[in-house]
């Protein structure tokens, strides 16, 4: 008997993406159930998203960011009987049997909370780079299946049972950090973290850079080592100080001196900031255990 899969999508301003991300998931040679938040679009990505009758529509009236919104689909996928929850960014499409691959490896591997598949860009022959990156830091196998301690949520799928131990994606985080924590909690609650080599999906992005992006990204990955209930308060801080200090000097690369400075000024800043106000990361570090 097949499994309760449920797709889950985030949406915003993603018209451009929608036909291709649903009718891949119509032409699934696994079903699926189909569930879209749309955080606000201005453009009409709701109109064509309720097209498909297949696709249950929830429309926000705000925007709520990844985490939070994605939070309101895993919770109704939860709600209506679902066995796993498959994360899918709108700039994303998969093949005829990703779907079917990935509940095949987690049916047959039930350490596996988590299961992405390979992720190509547009062109479908060429890996994704960061993708590149977080598949080359594998920490072991798992009946060929490779390991790895984090990989970029544009396509998780993640079994039931891992959702209701770990739960839902901290609302700390606003659009980016959010996978990694999450991450990091699989590990806590003892769940394994794998590629399926042989599932594939075409993640259509172009990865620029940019200040303010990288700055808030580098914001987020200090919370998100504050608050890992992987490692001790104590180290948790000490990590963080770490990052603080050398994101910028990592980011020099890219930026003028002036900038970098900047950088490091804003992420101590943030850094004290939960040094001196640690009621935040107490409650997150509470809730993920």
């Amino acid at each position: 008997m097949d499994k309760n899969v449920f797709v889950i999508i985030v949406t915003y301003n993603g018209a451009r993406w929608i036909d291709k991300n649903i009718q891949s998931l119509l032409a699934s040679s696994y079903p699926v159930r189909i569930i879209a938040i749309d955080n606000q679009s201005t453009d009409n990505s709701v109109a064509l998203l309720k097209q498909y009758p297949e696709v249950q529509v929830i429309e926000s009236d705000s925007n709520l960011g990844f985490g939070k919104a994605n939070n309101i689909g895993m919770k109704l996928a939860i709600e209506q009987g679902a066995d796993y929850l498959f994360l899918l960014n709108q700039d994303a499409w998969v093949f005829k049997d990703t779907v079917k691959s990935l509940v095949h490896k987690m049916e047959a591997n039930t350490q596996l909370g988590l299961l992405s598949p390979m992720h190509y860009v547009a062109n479908e022959t060429d890996l994704d780079v960061s993708f590149s990156t977080y598949l080359n830091r594998k920490s072991g196998d798992l009946n060929r299946i490779p390991l790895v301690p984090f990989v970029n949520a544009a396509a998780w799928m993640l079994s039931s049972d891992c959702v209701k131990k770990v739960g839902y994606f901290e609302p700390l985080f606003g659009h980016y950090g959010e996978d990694r924590n999450y991450c990091d909690r699989v590990l806590y609650h003892k769940f394994l973290i794998g590629i399926d080599t042989d599932a594939k999906i075409v993640h259509d992005r172009v990865i620029t850079r940019n200040f303010n992006k990288d700055t808030t990204q580098s914001k987020y990955k200090i919370l998100a080592t504050l608050i890992d209930p992987n490692r001790s308060i104590f180290n948790a801080y000490k990590q963080g100080l770490k990052e603080a200090l050398g994101l910028p000097k990592y980011f020099s690369k890219f930026y003028s001196k002036a900038e970098a400075r900047k950088m490091l000024g804003t992420l101590l800043k943030y850094y004290a900031n939960h040094v001196f106000n640690t009621a935040p990361i107490k409650v997150a570090r509470k809730n993920a255990l």
